[in-house]
Formats: C-alpha cells, sequence, structure tokens
C-alpha cells in the first residue's frame, strides 16, 4: 500500500476530525501528526483516560468542544480553520446502549451525519470527505462475505442508523457532486478502547486480573475484526485517492482481514496468547444482534491497491501490549 505522504500530501493540510477522543480517532490523531497534518478536532466529552489525552496528542491540536449535531458550530469550524479534508468518526458506537435508547443513537448517528455533510456542502474549502459507516449496515444477509453491492438493511437501532448514515452520504454525493467517500469496517480494536463490556478489552481486563472472561452471547457469533491501527492508515489512504480521482465520490470501500472467527474462538486466541488457563463464562443473554457477519474487501485491494498493515495475531498482540501497560499503570 503506497501511501501518498512520502509526496507531503498531508503537511500542512488543515484537516477536521470528528469523534477524535474515540478508539479509532486517537490514533488517526496520531498518524496525522506524524504526517505533519494541521488538525482540528471536534470533542464533545472530555474523556481523560482517552488514548488522546494520556499521550498528551491532544496538545498538537487545535480542540473545539462541541457537539456534531451543532450545524452552526460546524460551519464555523469548516469556515474560520478553512478546512480542506474532513474525516468524520463521531457515532454512538454500542450496540446494546443503541437498543437500550434508541433516540440519542438515532441523532447522533444519522443527524450528525447529515448536519455535518450540509455544513461540509455550504463550505468553499472542502476537497474531501471520508465517512464511517460500519458492516453493520448492511444487517443481517443471507449471502456472505457482505461486499460493496450488497444491500444496506440495517433491521436494529444501531444497525438502522448505519444504513440510514451511509445512504445519506451517498445522496449527498450523488445530488449535490460532495467530494465522499464511504468506510465499512468491521468490529474495531485495538489498545485506548475503554468500553469494557467490548469483547476485547473487557476479555484482556479479566485475564490480567485472574477473572473468567464473560462472552454474553453464546459464543458463536461470527465478527469481523479489524485492527485499529490498519483503519487510521485506511482513512488517510481513502482521502489520498479521493484528492486523486473523483471517481471514488460516493462510492464505499470494506476493510477488512477477511477472516471467519467466531466470538470463542477470539477469546481462546487472547487466552493462549496471554498464557491463561481460565475458562470463558459464556452467558448467553445477547439478543438483537446479527449472528454471521463479515466482509470482502476485494475492491479495496483492486482499486486502492490497499492491504492490511497488522495480522490478527499481530493486532490481538499489540492491543495485550498496550492494555498490560494502562492497567499496571492503572493499579
Amino acid at each position: 500500500m503506497e501511501s501518498l505522504e512520502l509526496n507531503n500530501f498531508w503537511r500542512d493540510r488543515p484537516t477536521f476530525v470528528t469523534g477524535a477522543t474515540g478508539l479509532v480517532g486517537s490514533w488517526l490523531v496520531r498518524r496525522l501528526l506524524e504526517a505533519k497534518a494541521e488538525l482540528v478536532c471536534l470533542v464533545r466529552d472530555w474523556v481523560p483516560q482517552s488514548e488522546l489525552v494520556q499521550t498528551r496528542l491532544v496538545d498538537r491540536i487545535r480542540v473545539v468542544r462541541g457537539d456534531v449535531r451543532d450545524q452552526a458550530l460546524l460551519e464555523r469550524i469548516l469556515g474560520e480553520y478553512e478546512i480542506d479534508t474532513v474525516i468524520h468518526l463521531a457515532a454512538q458506537t454500542i450496540v446494546p446502549i443503541a437498543n437500550r435508547n434508541p433516540i440519542t443513537t438515532f441523532e447522533t448517528n444519522i443527524g450528525g451525519t447529515w448536519i455535518l455533510l450540509e455544513a461540509c456542502r455550504r463550505s468553499p474549502t472542502i476537497k474531501q470527505i471520508v465517512l464511517a459507516s460500519s458492516d453493520k449496515a448492511y444487517g443481517n444477509q443471507e449471502i456472505l462475505p457482505y461486499d460493496e453491492e450488497t444491500p444496506l438493511q440495517g433491521r436494529h437501532p444501531y444497525d438502522v442508523s448505519k444504513s440510514c448514515a451511509d445512504l445519506i452520504a451517498q445522496s449527498y454525493a450523488t445530488t449535490y457532486s460532495l467530494p465522499v467517500v464511504i468506510t465499512r469496517c468491521g468490529n474495531f480494536y485495538g489498545g485506548g478502547d475503554l468500553n469494557w463490556n467490548r469483547i476485547i478489552p473487557g476479555t484482556i481486563r479479566s485475564i490480567i486480573r485472574g477473572q473468567r472472561p464473560i462472552i454474553r452471547s453464546d459464543g458463536q457469533f461470527v465478527r469481523d475484526y479489524f485492527y485499529v491501527e490498519d483503519g487510521a492508515a485506511a482513512y488517510m489512504l481513502l482521502a489520498e485517492q479521493l484528492a486523486q480521482n473523483s471517481n471514488l465520490w460516493g462510492q464505499a470501500f470494506n476493510f477488512s482481514n477477511e477472516i471467519q472467527i467466531t466470538v470463542l474462538e477470539l477469546v481462546e486466541k487472547i487466552l493462549s496468547l496471554l498464557q491463561s488457563n481460565l475458562k470463558p463464562d459464556i452467558h448467553n443473554e445477547a439478543s438483537h444482534e446479527i449472528r454471521r457477519q463479515y466482509l470482502s474487501a476485494a475492491k479495496a485491494r483492486d482499486i486502492l491497491g490497499w492491504h492490511p498493515l497488522f495480522t490478527l495475531e499481530e493486532g490481538l498482540q499489540r492491543t495485550i501490549d498496550w492494555y498490560t501497560n494502562f492497567l499496571g499503570a492503572s493499579r
């Protein structure tokens, strides 16, 4: 995967990132700073434990406090900082929370998307927009793996929010020629994810503490797991490619290691990497979740020349190292 960083694509480029304190956002900010971008980040809630704050990356960016649903604020940011490139990651990403409280998920994930895109439409400086959708946008499908031609048919609240946001982005590209491209990635994992109900950080923390890792489902749900540093690199590659090729406007790209793995198999891999003899505690309580999901990344490989930088085992080991250090420091 050849990056245009060698040609100083990002150097001094005014770049706006939403969701910068989130899992992917923090690692994306790190890579963008290494590439010398001029960063402006929208932050709603201050998260002192986030990777962005803990590593003091926050001291090297412009931070605007506010909500992605505030169109006047977004228009001010895009105008005053003469933003060139937008990477939109802000979202409510936790499936159980979406099931319990769908309204805030819809307002943030759907409303936040169209409000940001409308602000971009009104801004004369915008040249590239990369918008994070999800494999959940596809909903439950009989034919797997998902490719980019698979219909978007979410049924549960989080999945619907991603289907809608994805289609809205496509409509802005088609109707208004907005230079937006869409990513559909699997379940992100990596250091800095402090949502302990998620399977990977929760499992690692339990094992480090000598506790049996909890599996909410029956352990047989199949998911795509995508390492966070691969995600950050993919977002940047898309923006670089978008700058060269207007044919990408409105297109979507899957990013995946293309590995089928059950939740139980994933937990067993983590147990093995941590050399633990603990047995998982299977609760079998999950509901309103899709049973099998995995992606084809053939389009990204063929059109973008993309490939993942890390295998699943490499990503898990780097993640385990991060949490071992973090939890050791916490203790």
